[in-house]
């Protein structure tokens, strides 16, 4: 593994697999923040596509599983959309309205990693750029599948200045590259009720079930499944040590004809994700492209809805000035 090292954050490179992100701490000893995985190894039924995990606050508390038992296509925090026409890029069965429930298909797509052209520190932000082919699950043993969006990804790592905190920014610009529209939905669009997950998804661990869900809209636990707001945060405690840590997600997605709700749960699992496709349809014509946008806050500490709404606003302010530090480091 090489290093490039910045005043307080590091890249990590693991040639062709990876890129982990660290911290100086106050005391001089380092924390890995996250570790992105862009070229995963798991099987089709999967969905394989990259994922953040593990990601730590800044005082070194885990606050991602991955591939739990329950859900094995789970992987801390990544991006999987489970309805895209006849497609599942979200792994496992697939909800069908003419089967009245889940149902394993040969659908499991996968998000292929093409080339990485942006792994750098600018301006104080870590920044991961890449391109990646969406391909449908191949017809054949070996072979490859047909491709359905291109996409362009960058991620980042900020620094917040409370020291407590930090933020993981991500933006996807996706282009159908298929030749017919792409009816992009969800299990709710396909029937069943407040289940309209897919976009930016996090799951949280064992110890974070029955944990603080809040909305931005002030919603409380499960009420904040299926609302509308700027921001949704969770607070969870962790196993074997008195402490606790809290997972903002701020969604900066701009207007593309999206109806974006909250889909989160505290129980039976700990999970958040802003889901552009909830409970409407959008379709994405051949050649059009869509965009989404994120920022996350990861914090040691409990949180009430007063600091997960100021969490929320440092961590805004900071993916804005990544989105600046990317946009120049790209050009460069």
């Amino acid at each position: 593994m090489s290093e490039s090292h910045a005043a307080q954050l590091s890249l990590g490179q693991e040639s062709g697999r990876a890129v982990t992100v660290s911290a100086a701490t106050p005391d001089g000893a380092r924390v890995d923040l996250m570790r992105y995985v862009y070229t995963p190894d798991e099987a089709q039924y999967e969905s394989p596509r990259p994922y953040v995990h593990p990601i730590r606050t800044r005082g070194g508390r885990l606050v991602t599983v991955f591939r739990p038992w329950d859900h094995v296509w789970h992987k801390g925090i990544t991006l999987a959309l489970p309805v895209v026409g006849g497609d599942n890029f979200w792994g496992g069965p697939s909800y069908r309205r003419d089967a009245g429930g889940y149902v394993d298909l040969p659908n499991n797509g996968s998000q292929d990693h093409e080339r990485t052209t942006v792994i750098a520190e600018r301006d104080g932000a870590a920044i991961i750029e890449h391109e990646l082919t969406w391909r449908r699950q191949p017809t054949s043993a070996g072979g490859v599948g047909e491709s359905v969006f291109t996409e362009n990804r960058v991620v980042s790592a900020t620094l917040l200045p409370d020291n407590d905190a930090w933020m993981l920014g991500w933006r996807t610009r996706l282009t159908n590259v298929s030749s017919a529209p792409i009816h992009m939905g969800s299990p709710t669009t396909e029937g069943r009720d407040n289940a309209g997950y897919g976009g930016l998804f996090w799951r949280g661990p064992r110890s974070f079930t029955g944990g603080d869900l809040r909305g931005s809209d002030g919603a409380k636990g499960e009420d904040v499944r299926g609302g509308r707001g700027r921001w949704a945060g969770f607070c969870g405690r962790h196993d074997g040590e008195d402490g606790a840590s809290t997972v903002v997600f701020i969604d900066r997605t701009l207007e593309q004809g999206f109806d974006t709700k909250w889909f989160a749960r505290s129980e039976p699992f700990a999970c958040l994700n802003p889901a552009p496709f909830f409970d409407r349809v959008r379709v994405v014509a051949p050649g059009e492209t869509i965009e989404l946008r994120y920022a996350v806050v990861i914090a040691d500490g409990a949180s009430d809805a007063e600091r997960m709404a100021r969490l929320a606003e440092t961590g805004r302010a900071a993916a804005e000035r990544a989105d600046v530090a990317a946009k120049e480091e790209i050009a460069s």
